[in-house]
């Protein structure tokens, strides 16, 4: 269905889609931000109730409409403890193209147990900055990755996906 040459409204946020990419990525960090302050609980995706990294991620893209609902739930707490599979990285490749420079409103994902299995939504550029719910603060927060000693750990070997790259 087209709207005068325009992809016909499907979700009650697409209008972010038909704004420019800066609109679309201030929209995205705009998103991420307003679930600051939530705290952090596996598999919950309720602002202001309980979020985790995963679904904080996929909450940001539908709500900004930028995506379909998905739900990639259920999934164990410490499933990247156990498991090689690269199961956060799948929702992502499917959504978003790997980039070497992140721009606000990409994804930063990090590699924690055997598997990526963390993410947050970039801010800030210089310094890199993201919202992420993070399990040891308890909390989703917004920080520059080089005060927190844990995910500046080039062993976490940090790799950005954006929505808006080209193919």
């Amino acid at each position: 269905m087209t709207d005068g040459g325009k992809v016909a409204q499907i979700y009650p946020f697409s209008a972010v889609p038909r704004t420019s990419s800066d609109a679309q990525r201030a929209a995205v960090v705009a998103a991420a931000r307003s679930w600051i302050g939530t705290p952090y609980h596996n598999c919950a995706d309720i602002r202001g109730i309980g979020v985790d990294c995963g679904m904080l991620l996929v909450r940001v893209f539908v709500d900004a409409g930028l995506c379909p609902p998905f739900d990639p739930r259920p999934y164990p707490v410490d499933w990247h403890l156990h498991r090689s599979e690269e199961r956060y990285l799948g929702f992502i490749f499917d959504r978003g193209r790997e980039v070497v420079s992140p721009q606000p409103g990409d994804v930063m994902v990090l590699r924690y147990g055997r598997c990526y299995s963390h993410g947050g939504v970039v801010t800030i550029s210089s310094p890199l900055t993201i919202v992420h719910a993070y399990h040891p603060a308890r909390t989703v927060l917004e920080e520059a990755i080089a005060y927190n000693a844990v995910m500046s750990n080039a062993a976490r070997k940090p790799r950005f996906f954006s929505f808006w790259a080209k193919s």
